[in-house]
């Protein structure tokens, strides 16, 4: 029960299909440890299993549909947010999405709606958020970044892999601005997972529809020689929100099974 007693936001926290997407995850992980749980999501539908999961396992959910690209939205929720909770103590930045292409064949309307996603949607997050958790005297901030962002990880997607390393340096400067305020900001940097993207547009997007083909490529790339799922990546930002890492911040932790330290 970490996160008795907190309030804690989690953007994405639907998903595009059934299984452990890392917001899903994330949100039922945190309700399970005590937090009372807001879910954002560009939609309702998808937040439904999460919301399932998250009253068997006997925990507190709630649910706001936000465009977190647009900033006004944004204000709004956190406005009604305090109205109703009076404090946000743990804000998860986990929204993203990637699309194929380097500079050459990708559209500019496909990368600017690639920063707004992925980069642009932490920035806004984090702009409302932050004078609330100053007022309060403290926060945890963990953004969901990619090893994309690190590293070549076997697709040209040139938005996706600019934008989540933007996220990683967002949190190395927002974490030493804020940390004599309370706040502490930290990264978790998934490899790459099989959640339900997997099969919903990752498989389309790469092997024509042959799901068991990407997995094994992916599988591949992977020293530990299985793929984690996003129950992985919420044991990570579960660690950085609590306050077992109260002196941790402006880090990224890496959850790829070895496969961003393998060389070939």
């Amino acid at each position: 029960m970490r996160f008795k007693n907190k309030i804690a936001v989690v953007t994405g926290a639907g998903c595009v299909g059934p299984g452990w997407g890392n917001g899903r995850a994330t949100a039922v992980a945190l309700a399970a440890e005590g937090a009372t749980v807001l879910g954002i999501d560009r939609e309702a539908a998808p937040m439904a299993e999460t919301a399932a999961c998250i009253a068997e396992a006997g925990g507190t959910f709630h649910q706001a549909v936000c465009d977190v690209t647009d900033s006004a939205a944004i204000a709004r929720l956190v406005a009604d947010t305090i109205a109703r909770f009076g404090r946000i103590d743990v804000l998860v930045n986990n929204v993203g999405g990637s699309a194929r292409g380097g500079p050459e064949e990708m559209a500019e309307e496909v990368w600017d709606a690639q920063i707004d996603l992925n980069l642009k949607s932490v920035f806004l997050m984090c702009k409302h958020v932050l004078p609330v958790m100053v007022g309060q005297g403290g926060g945890a901030i963990v953004n969901l970044a990619s090893t994309s962002g690190i590293r070549w990880t076997g697709a040209a997607q040139v938005a996706y892999a600019a934008s989540k390393a933007g996220v990683i340096q967002f949190g190395r400067v927002v974490a030493v601005e804020y940390a004599a305020r309370g706040v502490r900001v930290n990264t978790v940097v998934p490899g790459q997972m099989h959640t339900p993207m997997v099969e919903a547009r990752l498989a389309g997007q790469r092997t024509g529809g042959d799901v068991g083909a990407l997995v094994a490529q992916r599988v591949a790339r992977i020293p530990l020689g299985f793929a984690g799922d996003g129950r992985d990546t919420a044991a990570a930002v579960l660690f950085l929100a609590s306050d077992e890492a109260r002196f941790i911040t402006g880090t990224e932790l890496v959850v790829d099974g070895g496969m961003s330290v393998r060389c070939g």
